[in-house]
Protein backbone atom coordinates (compact mmCIF):
# COMPACT_ATOMS: atom_id res chain seq x y z
CA UNK A 1 0.00 0.00 0.00
CA UNK A 2 1.86 3.51 -0.49
CA UNK A 3 1.82 5.91 1.89
CA UNK A 4 -0.66 8.40 0.10
CA UNK A 5 -3.42 5.43 0.45
CA UNK A 6 -2.56 4.32 4.20
CA UNK A 7 -2.78 8.50 4.87
CA UNK A 8 -6.20 8.12 3.09
CA UNK A 9 -7.18 5.89 5.91
CA UNK A 10 -6.35 7.92 8.29
CA UNK A 11 -8.19 11.45 7.14
CA UNK A 12 -11.55 9.99 8.09
CA UNK A 13 -12.18 6.83 5.27
CA UNK A 14 -13.77 3.48 6.83
CA UNK A 15 -10.84 1.42 7.99
CA UNK A 16 -13.09 -1.94 7.72
CA UNK A 17 -15.71 -3.01 5.81
CA UNK A 18 -18.52 -5.50 5.56
CA UNK A 19 -19.02 -7.59 3.07
CA UNK A 20 -22.73 -8.89 1.64
CA UNK A 21 -23.66 -11.56 3.94
CA UNK A 22 -23.36 -10.13 7.60
CA UNK A 23 -26.57 -9.59 9.72
CA UNK A 24 -28.40 -6.89 8.61
CA UNK A 25 -27.03 -6.69 5.33
CA UNK A 26 -28.47 -7.29 2.11
CA UNK A 27 -27.93 -11.07 1.50
CA UNK A 28 -27.52 -12.34 4.82
CA UNK A 29 -29.67 -14.05 6.85
CA UNK A 30 -31.00 -13.59 10.62
CA UNK A 31 -29.57 -15.47 13.63
CA UNK A 32 -31.83 -19.10 14.29
CA UNK A 33 -33.88 -18.06 16.79
CA UNK A 34 -33.53 -14.39 16.68
CA UNK A 35 -37.02 -13.54 14.37
CA UNK A 36 -37.11 -11.84 11.41
CA UNK A 37 -34.78 -8.94 10.88
CA UNK A 38 -36.70 -5.45 11.89
CA UNK A 39 -36.78 -2.48 9.50
CA UNK A 40 -34.24 -0.06 9.94
CA UNK A 41 -31.38 -2.61 10.62
CA UNK A 42 -30.73 -5.55 12.16
CA UNK A 43 -32.32 -7.00 14.95
CA UNK A 44 -30.25 -8.45 18.13
CA UNK A 45 -32.52 -9.83 20.66
CA UNK A 46 -31.58 -9.79 24.28
CA UNK A 47 -27.94 -8.29 23.47
CA UNK A 48 -26.40 -4.77 22.67
CA UNK A 49 -25.09 -4.16 19.58
CA UNK A 50 -21.48 -5.27 18.57
CA UNK A 51 -19.04 -1.94 18.92
CA UNK A 52 -17.57 -0.44 15.92
CA UNK A 53 -14.53 -2.22 15.05
CA UNK A 54 -11.32 -0.14 16.32
CA UNK A 55 -8.27 1.54 14.72
CA UNK A 56 -8.71 3.09 11.13
CA UNK A 57 -12.46 3.88 11.31
CA UNK A 58 -14.40 7.12 11.34
CA UNK A 59 -14.73 7.56 15.32
CA UNK A 60 -11.85 10.15 15.56
CA UNK A 61 -12.36 11.68 12.87
CA UNK A 62 -16.17 12.68 12.53
CA UNK A 63 -15.45 16.31 12.14
CA UNK A 64 -12.17 15.80 9.94
CA UNK A 65 -8.91 15.69 11.25
CA UNK A 66 -8.61 19.76 11.50
CA UNK A 67 -11.80 20.32 12.45
CA UNK A 68 -13.92 20.96 9.20
CA UNK A 69 -16.66 18.24 8.13
CA UNK A 70 -14.69 15.95 5.76
CA UNK A 71 -17.04 12.63 5.02
CA UNK A 72 -14.68 9.86 2.94
CA UNK A 73 -13.94 11.05 -0.70
CA UNK A 74 -14.38 15.19 -0.21
CA UNK A 75 -10.42 16.10 -0.66
CA UNK A 76 -9.26 17.67 -3.82
CA UNK A 77 -10.43 21.04 -5.27
CA UNK A 78 -12.52 22.07 -2.11
CA UNK A 79 -10.31 20.89 0.78
CA UNK A 80 -6.85 19.27 0.74
CA UNK A 81 -5.64 16.22 -0.72
CA UNK A 82 -6.50 14.24 1.53
CA UNK A 83 -10.26 13.46 2.89
CA UNK A 84 -10.81 16.46 5.78
CA UNK A 85 -8.14 18.47 5.13
CA UNK A 86 -8.66 22.30 4.35
CA UNK A 87 -6.83 23.53 1.38
CA UNK A 88 -3.63 24.04 1.54
CA UNK A 89 -2.26 27.12 2.11
CA UNK A 90 -1.06 29.02 -1.13
CA UNK A 91 2.25 29.71 -1.53
CA UNK A 92 1.80 33.55 -1.74
CA UNK A 93 0.32 33.65 1.61
CA UNK A 94 3.08 31.39 3.11
CA UNK A 95 5.85 33.89 1.68
CA UNK A 96 4.57 37.03 3.45
CA UNK A 97 4.21 35.18 6.32
CA UNK A 98 7.69 34.74 6.82
CA UNK A 99 8.57 37.67 5.79
CA UNK A 100 6.30 39.20 8.56
CA UNK A 101 8.37 37.41 10.68
CA UNK A 102 11.72 37.74 9.84
CA UNK A 103 10.52 41.72 10.33
CA UNK A 104 9.24 40.63 13.55
CA UNK A 105 12.50 39.21 14.94
CA UNK A 106 15.44 40.99 12.71
CA UNK A 107 14.00 44.72 12.92
CA UNK A 108 14.46 45.18 17.10
CA UNK A 109 17.84 42.48 16.60
CA UNK A 110 19.17 44.85 14.58
CA UNK A 111 18.38 47.75 16.65
CA UNK A 112 19.47 45.84 19.91
CA UNK A 113 23.22 44.96 17.91
CA UNK A 114 23.62 47.52 15.90
CA UNK A 115 26.61 49.03 18.28
CA UNK A 116 28.27 45.61 17.93
CA UNK A 117 28.69 45.63 14.08
CA UNK A 118 31.35 46.71 12.31
CA UNK A 119 30.27 47.93 8.65
CA UNK A 120 33.82 48.31 7.61
CA UNK A 121 34.70 44.65 7.81
CA UNK A 122 31.93 41.94 7.72
CA UNK A 123 34.17 39.00 8.82
CA UNK A 124 34.57 39.90 12.12
CA UNK A 125 33.73 38.13 15.19
CA UNK A 126 30.91 40.77 16.35
CA UNK A 127 29.32 40.39 13.20
CA UNK A 128 29.10 36.46 13.00
CA UNK A 129 28.41 36.95 16.63
CA UNK A 130 25.24 39.12 15.65
CA UNK A 131 24.01 36.83 12.77
CA UNK A 132 24.27 33.83 15.23
CA UNK A 133 22.18 35.40 17.69
CA UNK A 134 19.72 35.83 15.09
CA UNK A 135 19.25 32.56 13.71
CA UNK A 136 19.07 31.66 17.06
CA UNK A 137 16.19 33.50 18.50
CA UNK A 138 14.44 33.20 15.20
CA UNK A 139 14.47 29.43 16.04
CA UNK A 140 13.15 29.41 19.69
CA UNK A 141 10.21 31.91 18.69
CA UNK A 142 9.26 29.83 15.66
CA UNK A 143 9.68 26.96 18.08
CA UNK A 144 7.78 27.94 20.70
CA UNK A 145 4.72 29.38 18.76
CA UNK A 146 4.18 26.45 16.51
CA UNK A 147 4.71 23.92 19.80
CA UNK A 148 2.02 26.14 21.16
CA UNK A 149 -0.62 26.84 18.89
CA UNK A 150 0.50 25.58 15.48
CA UNK A 151 1.33 29.26 14.21
CA UNK A 152 3.39 31.75 13.97
CA UNK A 153 2.80 35.59 14.35
CA UNK A 154 3.07 35.87 10.29
CA UNK A 155 0.89 32.94 10.07
CA UNK A 156 -1.57 34.41 12.21
CA UNK A 157 -1.88 37.21 10.06
CA UNK A 158 -2.38 35.37 6.95
CA UNK A 159 -4.61 33.10 8.54
CA UNK A 160 -2.68 29.72 7.69
CA UNK A 161 -1.26 27.70 10.26
CA UNK A 162 0.91 24.14 10.46
CA UNK A 163 -0.72 20.63 11.27
CA UNK A 164 1.00 17.14 11.33
CA UNK A 165 -0.02 15.31 8.30
CA UNK A 166 -1.64 12.59 9.75
CA UNK A 167 -4.25 14.26 12.06
CA UNK A 168 -4.32 18.12 11.56
CA UNK A 169 -2.96 18.12 15.60
CA UNK A 170 -0.57 21.04 16.78
CA UNK A 171 3.19 20.41 16.11
CA UNK A 172 3.19 19.76 19.75
CA UNK A 173 6.37 19.13 21.26
CA UNK A 174 9.50 17.62 18.93
CA UNK A 175 7.71 18.09 15.49
CA UNK A 176 7.72 21.33 16.31
CA UNK A 177 11.45 22.15 17.08
CA UNK A 178 12.18 19.95 14.37
CA UNK A 179 10.74 21.90 12.14
CA UNK A 180 12.37 24.98 13.38
CA UNK A 181 15.18 23.65 13.45
CA UNK A 182 15.61 22.09 9.96
CA UNK A 183 14.30 25.44 8.91
CA UNK A 184 16.66 27.79 10.74
CA UNK A 185 19.92 25.73 11.70
CA UNK A 186 21.81 24.96 8.99
CA UNK A 187 22.06 29.01 8.13
CA UNK A 188 24.96 28.74 10.85
CA UNK A 189 26.61 26.13 8.43
CA UNK A 190 28.67 28.54 6.11
CA UNK A 191 27.84 28.39 2.28
CA UNK A 192 26.59 24.69 2.68
CA UNK A 193 23.96 26.18 4.72
CA UNK A 194 22.39 28.87 2.88
CA UNK A 195 22.42 26.57 0.13
CA UNK A 196 20.40 24.17 1.74
CA UNK A 197 17.87 27.16 3.41
CA UNK A 198 17.68 27.91 -0.55
CA UNK A 199 16.66 24.54 -1.92
CA UNK A 200 14.73 23.88 1.43
CA UNK A 201 12.00 26.96 1.13
CA UNK A 202 12.14 26.31 -2.83
CA UNK A 203 11.10 22.83 -2.21
CA UNK A 204 7.81 23.18 -1.87
CA UNK A 205 7.24 25.01 -5.31
CA UNK A 206 7.50 21.83 -6.90
CA UNK A 207 6.61 18.85 -4.22
CA UNK A 208 3.39 17.11 -4.34
CA UNK A 209 0.73 16.53 -3.74
CA UNK A 210 1.65 18.19 0.21
CA UNK A 211 3.22 21.37 -0.97
CA UNK A 212 6.00 20.68 1.64
CA UNK A 213 9.28 21.94 2.19
CA UNK A 214 11.90 19.72 3.67
CA UNK A 215 11.71 21.24 7.36
CA UNK A 216 7.64 20.39 6.87
CA UNK A 217 9.12 16.44 5.40
CA UNK A 218 11.58 16.33 8.67
CA UNK A 219 8.62 16.96 11.02
CA UNK A 220 6.10 15.39 8.79
CA UNK A 221 4.01 18.57 8.78
CA UNK A 222 2.15 20.61 6.36
CA UNK A 223 0.65 24.35 6.17
CA UNK A 224 -3.18 24.50 5.36
CA UNK A 225 -5.76 27.32 5.44
CA UNK A 226 -6.56 28.32 9.52
CA UNK A 227 -10.12 28.46 9.99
Amino acid sequence: MSDEQSQRGRWGQPGTSQGPGQLGQPGGQSRPGSGPAQPGGPHYEGKPPPPPPSGGGTEDFGTGPYGAPGPAGQGGAEGGPLPGMPPLASLGRRLVARIIDWLIIYIPMALITLPLVDTDDYNTVGNWGTSLLGVLVYFVYEALMLTSRGQTLGKMAMKIRVGMLADGAIPAGGPGWIRAAVYSLPQLVYCLGQLFWLVNVLFCTWDRPFRQCLHDKAAKTVVVEAH
